[in-house]
């Protein structure tokens, strides 16, 4: 089992070591928050407006951002001292913590199950989960889609242990799907939403009724015990960047279409499946990420139950 994790641990180093350098960097007199992103998400959106860099400079602080492929690095980043803050979806902080990551949960975006499926190809013979027996299921491990591939097959009446998992970051996934080496594929959008604009894959199932597919912010715990004060600024400025986000979804898309490298279209579709709102965490949300916790465990998927309240800021503290 500590394999699975120093495996899990491994794959981020190459992401970590782009912001390696960050670690001990000198910036004079100004302090420096550091936010690790990927290509999509609030975050990213907050970026490109520019506002939280006015915001910083006026309590002295800068911004250095830097993005990762996918959760599991962006966490391996926080947990060496790379980064100070960032979000990812619900199972890779559950991977970090097992493995002694100093993470700290600190907001959450309301679940979006339709924001991530299980998917076919167009003329694929599978008709639903339970078809899945025995087939090859390409997906991103430790992430949002591996909870959902496992809690849908336990829906189906399926065991994990009856499928074939292939780990694949999801541009290799993409291309084993469409090369016909994988049966099926789970994903997030907006890998989901181009999928299925440019292959018309069909999807088997979605989270609806399954998982809820959260989004979390944390913090170092370093950080913010120290720059409680910045992580709220930040957490502010992504509820205004969220509240116009919700307001004009068009507008949205036309401004991430071109830095992710999608169609209006596609980003559009994928926006409509998103959630929208930056809260506190709440007893009920931390019971629902226990159950995640738990169910990897129960797979033998981390080598020791982990306490999900251990490392979540609710609000007021």
């Amino acid at each position: 089992m500590r394999r699975i994790i120093q495996r899990w641990i491994t794959s981020a180093v190459l992401s970590v070591s782009i912001v390696a350098a960050a670690v001990g960097a000198s910036y004079g007199q100004e302090k420096t928050v550091r936010i690790g992103f990927q290509k999509y998400g609030k975050l990213v959106l907050l970026k490109s407006k520019g506002t939280l860099e006015e915001k910083l400079k006026a309590v002295g602080y800068r911004v250095v951002w830097t993005e990762f492929p996918s959760g599991p690095p962006l966490l391996e980043a926080l947990n060496v001292g790379a980064i100070d803050f960032g979000n990812t979806g619900e199972a890779p902080p559950i991977f970090a913590q097992a493995a002694g990551a100093p993470i700290q949960y600190v907001a959450y975006e309301p679940p979006a199950p339709k924001g991530e499926a299980i998917l076919v190809p167009k003329d694929s013979p599978l008709k639903s989960v339970a078809d899945l027996k025995g087939k090859k299921v390409a997906l991103n491990k430790g992430s949002n889609v591996h909870y959902l591939l496992v809690k849908a097959l336990e829906k189906a009446g399926v065991k994990y242990s009856e499928i074939e998992p292939v780990f694949l970051a999801p541009a290799d996934a993409r291309a084993a799907f469409e090369r016909g080496s994988v049966d099926a594929w789970v994903i997030w959008d907006p890998f989901q939403a181009a999928a299925e604009a440019a292959t018309g894959a069909r999807t088997l199932a979605d989270g609806t009724g399954i998982v809820s597919n959260y989004q979390f912010y944390f913090s170092s715990k370093k950080f913010l015990e120290s720059d409680a004060k910045i992580v709220d600024l930040v957490l502010a400025q992504l509820s205004e960047v969220d509240d116009w986000a919700k307001g004009d979804i068009h507008a949205v898309a036309e401004q991430l279409a071109p830095t992710i490298g999608l169609s209006v279209p596609v980003v559009e579709v994928a926006l409509k499946r998103q959630s929208y709102g930056i809260k506190p965490l709440t007893d009920s949300v931390i019971a629902d990420q226990q159950k995640v916790a738990d169910t990897f465990f129960a797979l033998g998927l981390l080598p020791k139950p982990i306490k999900i309240s251990d490392v979540a800021r609710r609000s007021g503290s």
